[in-house]
């Protein structure tokens, strides 16, 4: 009797949907220090895609908190390793910390290999901090 509930249950599951993957490349903002001058962003990327990234350099555009634009720079994450996880952080000159508002990613400036999932596909783009939003 049991086998017989089973076999259902068991066909259930199988024609359920699978998960959506993962996104291939994930960048999170997660910390904004003040530095003589300057602001440093610190941003963890994680490389989920089965290929190394050799470079990936992001074109940004950094936002007062009145909306008005304070910076356009490029951030070079250099290497992603498959399935790591990297640290990179930047020192924007004249930036006050407190007064950032939001930051676009405003596209892949450059990527290689140039076909590699993490270069094709949408980053997942986040902030820890409550303070300033992070766009794509």
């Amino acid at each position: 009797m049991a086998s017989r509930l089973l076999t259902p249950l068991i066909c259930l599951g199988l024609s359920l949907p699978l998960p959506a993957s993962a996104d291939p490349v994930r960048l999170e903002l997660n910390a904004l220090h003040p530095r003589d001058g300057a602001c440093q962003l610190v941003f963890v990327a994680q490389n989920d895609a089965e290929t190394d990234l050799s470079r990936l350099v992001l074109e940004s555009v950094l936002f007062d908190r009145s909306g008005g634009v304070a910076a356009l720079t490029l951030l070079d994450l250099q290497d992603l390793p498959a399935g790591h996880m990297r640290v990179r952080s930047f020192e924007i000159n004249g930036l006050a910390c407190d007064g950032l508002g939001r930051v676009l990613i405003n596209g892949v400036n450059d990527c290689a290999p140039a076909d590699a999932e993490g270069c094709t596909e949408a980053l997942a783009i986040t902030s820890r901090l409550d303070a300033v939003e992070v766009l794509q």
